[in-house]
Parts: structure tokens; sequence; C-alpha cells
């Protein structure tokens, strides 16, 4: 048996994005070179490590044990590499952080500094949706992630990171409320727009409809943050979202929030990981770096959320 390292690398980025062709866009290679190196790699077993029915990809039950296998072996070599590094005085390595969506407009301003400051290490940062940033997390394929909504089925570790408020907005355009204190019941009557199944935010709203006994009237269901956004600038109706997340349509005097009774809706933006998870020094560092300057940069980036009435 005479495999290399980067048959394995190709092996186990296949097996991660289910295909060849996705693989090798991410590596920087034609599909067919990827594809010979995976057939040079199977060419070395005489158990199928995987197979194509129709177009699409599977790996075999043979081929999972040998994707765990080639992993460790990929960590181990990495771990060489940070050590030496890390002997020279330098930190390197890769920092892999999956984010909720509204998420993105917390995490950057705690990796500005870092990254400066170690600008060895390799920033691998997935932004999607809070059941696909569980399911990362949950197969141990990130280090972190950012979230307000922690799983109750994972035994985790969490660092709270900042406060994250819920806000009713409208357009700035919207005549049918505006006035002060307005009562809950407007959400039975009120155009309302969802984020879509398994969002943080929607998950925040259903359980304060719930705990107010409140039936909001549905207008529609949208799969971004940005979209809802537009939506309501367009003035198709009112949504509950992050004040984070419309920082500049409130300057440019596209949006405004809507006081009402039990609003905000408070949460916390923390970072979690999976207890049992040995954390690499990259990590480590990066999980020190946060515990000491989270009021910091709060401070510089963040205390516009002070000055906001709601």
């Amino acid at each position: 048996m005479n495999f290399t390292l980067h048959q394995l690398k190709v092996f186990t980025t296949i097996v991660e994005n289910k295909s060849i062709t996705k693989a090798a866009n991410e590596l920087n290679m034609t599909q067919p070179a990827a594809s010979i190196q995976l057939k040079n790699f199977q060419d070395q077993f005489d158990i199928p490590l995987s197979e194509v029915i129709g177009r699409q990809f599977y790996v075999t039950d043979f081929g999972k044990e040998i994707f765990t296998i080639a992993q460790e072996i990929l960590n181990k070599t990495e771990t060489i590499q940070y050590k030496t590094e890390a002997f020279k005085g330098l930190l390197s390595g890769k920092l892999k952080i999956s984010v909720v969506s509204t998420g993105n407009y917390v995490m950057p301003y705690f990796l500005n500094g870092f990254l400066k400051k170690h600008p060895k290490v390799e920033l691998v940062l997935d932004v999607s949706n809070k059941t696909t940033v569980i399911k990362d997390l949950e197969q141990n394929l990130v280090d972190f992630s950012l979230v307000t909504v922690s799983p109750d089925h994972l035994d985790l570790i969490e660092l709270p990171i900042m406060e994250n408020k819920l806000v009713l907005v409208a357009s700035k355009e919207n005549k049918l409320i505006g006035q002060k204190n307005t009562d809950k019941s407007i959400f039975k009557t009120i155009p309302l727009i969802y984020r879509e199944d398994g969002s943080g935010t929607r998950h925040t709203m259903q359980q304060f409809f719930k705990q107010e006994k409140i039936a909001p009237k549905i207008k529609l269901e949208l799969t971004s943050n940005e979209a809802i956004k537009q939506a309501i600038i367009a003035d198709i109706g009112v949504s509950i979202v992050s004040l984070l997340s419309i920082k500049n349509e409130l300057h440019q005097n596209e949006l405004k929030i809507i006081p009402a009774k039990g609003l905000p809706l408070k949460s916390v933006w923390k970072l979690i990981y999976l207890r049992k998870k040995t954390l690499s020094p990259v990590a480590k560092a990066f999980l020190e770096y946060v515990a000491s300057e989270k009021e910091n940069v709060y401070k510089n980036y963040f205390s516009w959320l002070d000055t906001i009435k709601m």
C-alpha cells in the first residue's frame, strides 16, 4: 500500500462534499484530476470505497471507516506543521467556525484582531441556518459555533459574548402602525414576515408568541435576513429582527422600530463547542482571545446598540 497525503486529502474532501466536482473546486483542481486521484487511491484497496448511482456519489461502509482514519492521519500531519511553527514562535493552523446567518454581523469583529495578531492562522468560516450549524458542530466538523439558541441534545461548553436584541421593524413608509407602546394584539392583524424553519430568530419569535398565547398573522416566509429586510423596506410586511442587522437601514432612514409591549426580545450570542473536543492550539488561543477581548470589541464596534431608543 503506497497512498500519498494528497490522495488522502482528495478522498476526504470528496466525501465531505459528496461530489467530485465540488471537491475539485475546493482544492483548486480540475474534475478529471480529482477523479484520477480518487481512482489511484481506490486501486490500493480490494473493497470499494465509493460508488456512483445515477449522478449521485455515495460512500460505502468501508469507505466511511477509511475516511475516519484518513482524517486522523491528515490531522496528525497538520499537527506536526503547527508544532513546528509553534517552536518558531508562530501560531498557525486552521480555525473552523460555523455561524448562524445573523451572527455574520457579530463574528467578523471578534476575528479581526485575532487574525491580525496571528497572520499564519487559516480561517474557515461557514455561515448558515441554525440547523446546519448545529449539525456541523455535532459531526465535529468545526471548532466552534456561534448561536443564540443552544441545542439540548449535545454536551457543550458555552462562552457568552454579547446580548442580542430582537425588535419589531416596519418600513419607514408604513402607516398602519407607529404609535408608542403598541399592544401585543397587533400581531394578530399585521402581516408578519417569518424566517425559515430552523432559524434561531424564528425559534425565539415562536417562543415569544407561545408564551403570550398569540397566533400571529403570517404573511410569508423568507430564507435570509437580507431578504426579510428588503421585503420590509418594500412595505410587504413587518418582522422581528436582530437590532444588529439593521444598523445601515436605520441610518439610511429606510426602517423604523415599532415599540411594542414585550419587546425587544433578548437572548445572548455565545460561542459553543463540544465538551469532549480536544481543542487545537489555534482554537484554544481564539477562545482565550474572545474571553479577554469581548468587552473591548463591544465597546469599539457595538456601543451604538445602547443609543437606540425602543
